[in-house]
């Protein structure tokens, strides 16, 4: 179906990739947000539907979602401010990167590579910044080709670049995450403490990306919170719950939030050991301290 997208017009692309099995929704003309309510929760392959959208939209981007909802798994290559290129290269060799089903340059020079999703397990989507690689899954989506993304004043398409011509196998996200981001030793954490390692964060990440809209940035809060009471560095807390983001809740306003709650916490430790040192009697007991008692010592009365 990929090899047949490009030069096709917007609302035929649309209408391939649905007919084809692959559920789309249209997105903002030359920008990548839904232009419907809900985004890629609306995405169908219903025909009717898909040619309502783009009549109404001729110049709708085409957006498809990733993971369980496509049965696509897209790696993402980024190329701003690291080369992403690199990293994917490496992953390759080390065999944990198999020939994908089709491969698409973006407007920004990156690219996407295209996998089908493993039915019998979930992969959701994660983003390894320092290495200029995300996987888009289970609660992501893609703009997919012949998509325009209007780039310092010039208009941009996503390119089919190559199609497999055989049996594509799987990639596996969670493994390649690992060798993209090896996770940290355990740390001995003080008994009673919730996040005791990275599964505990995954868990943290993956259960605020379920979260509704309207109270996700309290749940963003006590999920932050939780991290930097475990002691988990603000670094690899923002790399997770960064999976949370959606178009209406953005990577700025995550990032705000969590560093809010790193400084709630550290704000609260410091008192604790504030009201514990003001607790603890001074060098020299109590006449050391209290005023009277100086005084009654003085006159040999303390």
């Amino acid at each position: 179906m990929f090899d047949w997208l490009d030069g096709l017009p917007l609302p035929d692309a649309a209408h391939v990739l649905a007919r084809s099995g692959v559920p789309v929704f249209p997105c903002v003309p030359g920008e990548k947000a839904p232009i419907v309510a809900s985004g890629f929760q609306r995405a169908t392959t219903d025909l009717r539907r898909v040619q309502g959208w783009w009549r109404w939209q001729p110049d709708a981007n085409i957006g498809i979602p990733t993971g369980s909802a496509s049965g696509l798994v897209v790696i993402d290559v980024d190329v701003h401010g690291v080369d992403g290129y690199a990293a994917y290269a490496r992953a390759a060799r080390a065999g944990l990167i198999p020939a994908p089903l089709a491969t698409v340059t973006t407007p920004s020079g990156g690219q996407h590579a295209y996998f089908p999703a493993d039915p019998a397990r979930g992969q959701r989507s994660w983003a390894v910044g320092k290495a200029g690689v995300d996987c888009r899954g289970d609660g992501g989506y893609v703009i997919a080709p012949p998509s325009v993304v209007r780039l310092d004043g010039a208009r941009i398409p996503y390119r089919v670049e190559q199609v497999a011509v055989g049996a594509v196998e799987p990639v596996d996200a969670v493994r390649l995450r690992d060798f993209l981001d090896p996770p940290p030793p355990r740390r001995p954490v003080r008994e009673g403490r919730l996040v005791k390692g990275r599964e505990d964060v995954d868990r943290l990440a993956a259960w605020l990306s379920r979260q509704v809209k309207g109270d996700r940035n309290y749940r963003l809060f006590w999920a932050a919170c939780r991290l930097a009471e475990g002691n988990v560095p603000v670094a690899d807390a923002l790399d997770a719950l960064a999976r949370a983001k959606q178009p209406d809740f953005g990577e700025r306003e995550i990032t705000r939030t969590v560093y809010s709650a790193y400084r709630s916490v550290g704000a609260r430790a410091v008192r604790r050991e504030r009201s514990a040192a003001s607790a603890s009697p001074p060098a020299g007991g109590l006449a050391r301290r209290d005023p009277a008692a100086r005084a009654g010592a003085a006159r040999g009365l303390g």
